[in-house]
């Protein structure tokens, strides 16, 4: 069956690049609406409409570039802080020098503090650091003396920002890790998956090889031996596995990626559960089905037919070839049941939490993992002499189930 790699991108630092986006363009319209109230006090005003030309151009022509981490460069980080120092070091130049030493606003006001959250968003706690300490020394500069409004602001600023960085960067630790962590759980259900598939054919071929030869002996028994050796090897790398190495983003500012193969969708519409089900019917294994279609999702119905076809095998294997075996199925409104019975010895008390140590995942996967990834429960019955009962229960609306069963 076909293939896909889905690529799921988390980012939870993409909501504050919007955010400084918009920041940004309302506190130049606030720094604008400052000038222009205080326009009669300024000695110089041609100056600040000078500058305040190039601020709102400045402003309105970078948008892009605090649209996300990958264009807001390094060089472009600098030249955004420039134009803010630039700005307050201007101040003096183009307001009264009364209004300066009263405290009055810098000619970029609290557009500076965009620039300076600019640099905690792209680079973390440090760069933060290092930009509100440029702006501290520009406003000491551009006030000629430390006094406790300018200290207040500066401080303010500097911990602001320290504050946002620091978030940033353990949001993407978190977003790495989450990663590793989903990357993990698709490649154990992949391997899950394989692991159901190869019960279901090769290590079975493998034991009844082993069994064979050992019954006929000869070369045949060597032959057997080597089919035990593999099936034990193949069972022990189907219990291990390997998990891929976790893939990051090439570029961390769209955030941490998850890829995952996917089969492609195999029909549109719901099959009749029964069709499938029907070429188990034989001698010795007897079908009891409604009279109406069983419509169920085709994933859905191949993975309850495959965990039919695994049951009836352990009945077989277990029970042996004498054994009957009665399949029923149920279609009720919310969900299909369907047991299977046998009239064989029985499972032992204990013997499947034995199995499932040994490595043999007949039941632990061909079964309950199957139903479990359709959101549905598998529930084992065996008494000692009265036979095994297998009822294997899958929900209709089995996406709904699945993502409820992948929150839990």
């Amino acid at each position: 069956m076909a293939k896909r790699e889905r690529v799921m991108r988390m980012s939870v630092e993409q909501p504050l690049w919007r955010a400084l986006t918009a920041y940004r363009v309302l506190t130049m319209l606030y720094a604008v609406g400052l000038f222009a109230t205080a326009y009669e006090d300024f000695a110089r005003p041609w100056v600040a409409v000078a500058y305040y030309a190039v601020l709102g151009a400045w402003t309105l022509a970078t948008l892009p570039r605090v649209a996300n981490a990958a264009r807001c460069t390094k060089r472009f980080l600098a030249a955004d802080l420039t134009v803010a120092i630039t700005g307050i070091l201007l101040t003096p130049v183009a307001d009264a020098h009364e209004r300066v030493q009263a405290g009055g606003p810098t000619l970029p006001s609290i557009w500076t503090a965009g620039a300076v959250l600019a640099f905690a968003v792209k680079g973390g706690w440090r760069w933060a650091a290092l930009a509100s300490s440029l702006v501290a020394v520009a406003n000491l500069v551009e006030r000629g003396t430390p006094a406790r409004d300018t200290v207040h602001n500066v401080i303010l600023v500097c911990i602001a920002s320290i504050a946002i960085g620091y978030v940033v960067e353990v949001a993407r630790a978190s977003e790495r890790t989450l990663a590793r962590a989903l990357e993990i759980e698709a490649a154990t259900r992949e391997r899950e998956r394989l692991a159901r598939d190869i019960h279901d054919s090769v290590l079975q071929v493998l034991a009844m090889v082993q069994r064979r030869g050992a019954v006929i002996g000869g070369e045949a028994a060597e032959l057997g031996r080597m089919a035990g050796e593999q099936e034990v090897a193949l069972r022990t790398l189907v219990s291990g596995g390997l998990v891929p190495v976790s893939r990051v983003s090439e570029d961390a500012a769209e955030g941490a990626v998850v890829r995952s193969v996917d089969e492609e969708p195999p029909q549109s519409g719901p099959v009749d559960l029964r069709a499938l089900l029907a070429p188990y019917a034989g001698a010795k294994v007897s079908l009891a089905e409604p009279g109406a279609p069983v419509p169920l999702d085709p994933v859905a119905a191949r993975e309850v037919a495959a965990a039919v076809g695994a049951a009836l095998d352990n009945v077989r294997r277990h029970a042996g070839e004498q054994a009957r075996a009665w399949i029923l199925v149920e279609d009720e409104p919310d969900e299909v049941i369907v047991t299977v019975r046998d009239d064989g010895p029985g499972i032992p008390q204990g013997r499947l939490a034995q199995a499932e140590g040994e490595g043999r995942l007949g039941v632990a996967l061909s079964i309950r993992g199957r139903l479990r990834d359709l959101g549905g429960s598998a529930e084992l019955v065996s008494v000692p002499g009265q036979g095994t009962e297998v009822e294997l229960k899958v929900p209709k609306d089995v996406t709904d189930a699945r993502g409820k069963a992948e929150q839990r």
